[in-house]
């Protein structure tokens, strides 16, 4: 697989026969084979995670693509003229190129991607992720760290190929709880951060502050078509 980064929670995987492009936000893509079919994949309804101007993109560059959309962009999806899976959480589909894909429920909004390709398995958070926000009452952030816990229990005994998982400055002290969960309750090969808001920093101060980790945590912001 190669992994190309796009933009905040953006990836391109290009495989042998096909791509993947997940919450496109903004950004360019490179050059694309006309002979592969893309999937578009978009975790929830939030500006960050779901432009359709992707769809204009892929339009004028001549591909052959499919979505599959989490169940909430329904409503702001216009497009009718295209092959769409409308995506539930706990859910398992199929594409008719063989992909297989699960999801798991985002304790913020839609869902989160396991994405089995014929060269391995990814998983896109979306916006599941620890959400303890400093200043909001501990009920709620209890609440949500105990969801994000039994989401991420539930792929405990899966081996991810790559993933892409938050590690958000705005939650100061505890940017990295989510990304730490996940490293030390997952099987994972690589681990690109996202979701940072322009804030590369945050990566290097993770892999200082957590270096035994070094190994599995890709700079984003360095890949321009990563082969794994």
């Amino acid at each position: 697989m190669k992994i190309t980064y796009i933009n905040h929670s953006g990836f391109l995987v290009e495989t042998k026969d096909c791509y993947y492009i997940f919450d496109y936000y903004k950004g360019e893509l490179p050059p694309l084979d006309k002979k592969k079919e893309v999937i578009v994949f978009c975790s929830h309804f939030h500006e960050d995670h779901f432009n359709p101007k992707i769809f204009e993109i892929l339009d004028e560059m001549g591909m052959t693509y499919q979505a599959v959309l989490s169940k909430d962009i329904r409503k702001k999806n216009k497009r009718s003229d295209m092959k769409i899976t409308y995506a539930y959480h706990d859910k398992a589909y199929t594409l008719d190129n063989d992909t297989e894909v699960d999801t798991l429920l985002s304790n913020d909004s839609g869902v989160a991607f396991i994405v089995k390709t014929r060269e391995g398995t990814i998983y896109h958070a979306g916006d599941l992720n620890d959400w303890y926000w400093e200043g909001e009452p501990e009920t709620d952030n209890q609440r949500l760290t105990s969801a994000y816990r039994a989401e991420i229990r539930k792929i405990k005994g899966m081996h991810f190929d790559v993933a892409f998982v938050p590690l958000d400055p705005r939650q100061e002290e505890h940017y990295a709880d989510g990304i730490l969960y996940f490293l030390e309750n997952v099987d994972c090969n690589a681990i690109f951060p996202m979701h940072y808001w322009g804030d590369a920093s945050v990566i290097k101060r993770f892999i200082t502050e957590h270096p035994q980790y070094k190994s599995r945590i890709k700079n984003t912001e360095c890949t321009k078509g990563e082969v794994l």
